[in-house]
This record gives C-alpha cells, sequence and structure tokens, in this order.
C-alpha cells in the first residue's frame, strides 16, 4: 500500500473548555458564535487573495468514563500551506463568546493521509431554515487516536513505519469489521508539538470499534508511540462550517 500525503496543509485546533464553563456552554458558544465568524473570515480572506481555509470542520468528543473530557473537541482547516504559530496563542484576549469559555489554543500544523476514504458514508447536508453553514452530522462512531511519541524519537523512521506498515495493518482490519474511514495526520514540525500526529479511524456504531480491537495485530508501532500521553478519544457528532 502506497499512501500519498494530500495538497496543503491540515491545520487543527484541539479546544478545552475553561474551568468555570460547562461543556454545554462551549458546545453552543462554538457553533451559534464562534464557526460563523471563521466561516465568514475565510470568504473574506477568498475574496481578498489571501490564504484561506477550503474545508472546516470541528469534532466533538465524548467524555471518559468518567465524565471528563481530555479535549472537548478539534477544529480542522485545510489550507494550501501551513499557518505560522502566532505569537500568543488564539482566544488569549477573547474575541468572541466561544474564546470567553475556551482555553487559548494555538494551530497544530499536519500533513494528511488519507488511507481510507469512506466520504459516502458521511453525508453533508446543510440547514434549509437558517443559514446552510454551520450544519452538523453523526450517525457514526469516530474514534481519535492523538499520539505521543517516545523521548528521543527518530520521526522520519517513525512515520514512515506508519505509513508503510502500520497504516495497511489498520485498514486491512477496518475492512474486516466494517469501519468504513481512516485518516492519518503528522506533525510538520513535531518536535515542537504535544502529539506526533494523529488517526481518525471511523466505524458506523460501537461494535465496530470493539471488533477493532479484538482483531488488530500488533505492527511494531510501540518502537515510537509512547501509551502514556497518547489519548483515544471517542466521538458521535461534527460540526461542519466548510464542507
Amino acid at each position: 500500500m502506497v499512501v500519498e500525503a494530500g495538497d496543503g496543509a491540515k491545520v487543527m485546533y484541539l479546544i478545552k473548555g475553561r474551568p468555570e464553563s460547562t461543556r454545554e456552554e462551549l458546545v453552543a458558544h462554538w457553533f451559534a458564535n464562534h464557526m460563523p465568524g471563521v466561516i465568514a473570515s475565510q470568504a473574506r480572506a477568498v475574496e481578498r487573495g489571501r490564504l484561506a481555509a477550503r474545508r472546516y470542520i470541528a469534532t466533538l468528543f465524548d467524555p471518559d468514563r468518567d465524565g471528563n473530557y481530555a479535549w472537548d473537541g478539534v477544529a480542522q482547516l485545510w489550507f494550501d500551506s501551513a499557518l505560522p504559530r502566532p505569537r500568543v496563542p488564539h482566544g488569549t484576549e477573547p474575541g468572541d463568546s466561544f474564546q470567553e469559555h475556551a482555553m487559548p489554543y494555538l494551530p497544530w500544523g499536519t500533513r494528511e493521509y488519507v488511507v481510507m476514504d469512506g466520504a459516502a458514508h458521511l453525508p453533508v447536508q446543510p440547514l434549509t431554515l437558517n443559514d446552510p453553514f454551520p450544519c452538523t452530522r453523526s450517525g457514526f462512531f469516530k474514534v481519535t487516536f492523538l499520539v505521543k511519541a517516545k523521548p528521543h524519537t527518530d520521526y522520519e523512521a517513525f512515520f514512515r513505519h506508519w505509513l508503510t506498515e502500520h497504516a495497511p495493518n489498520v485498514a486491512n482490519t477496518m475492512s474486516k469489521v466494517d469501519g468504513f474511514r481512516y485518516v492519518v495526520s503528522h506533525s510538520i514540525e513535531p518536535n515542537e508539538e504535544p502529539y506526533a500526529g494523529m488517526a481518525e479511524l471511523y466505524f458506523h456504531d460501537p461494535d465496530g470499534w470493539r471488533a477493532y480491537k479484538q482483531t488488530i495485530e500488533p505492527d511494531g508501532m510501540e518502537a515510537w508511540a509512547q501509551d502514556e500521553g497518547t489519548l483515544v478519544l471517542r466521538s458521535r457528532t461534527e460540526m461542519i462550517g466548510i464542507p
């Protein structure tokens, strides 16, 4: 299996609510107040011939067994090139109601590899009684791995193994258990980021994930990936800003 990188950069923003805010407040302001502003700002950038996101999707993570959120969600924007790291995190001085409820956040630049597409199982249905976007979609069970690398990792070797050995193993297992989409994102500057990369696995329901865990075989990924600090997050809802 040969997995090619997509064009440009996939820039992600991991979102965590402020301690004094509720999850409901964070999500409501994210959808109603922040996403429309981002959509409008990208449209203005296009009009002015500036770098603009061509796609914008946010995933809402489920709580863990104790009802806690390691991260509340992640916003993903696809650009033709990576964004420079800002001098201060976004939202340090809140610019909207969402940023009043979210901890300040930084862009995480990655290269995306779509191993299994499965886009037909993720339809976009724009709203009809309000502005078409943002809208939401569900009807899937998504598992997101935020992969922490071991200290002093050789990232070239790690990423090569991930794409040539681990990704085919995962894709083969996914096909056996009716998984339908698998995407890998590698940090462009892994030494500067908290995670080496992200893996997103889509199933039709939790049964697919349970079958996957029972079926997957080791392939040597543990030589580079560190258990401590690696997160496995579930989700059932995505918010779509730019399809």
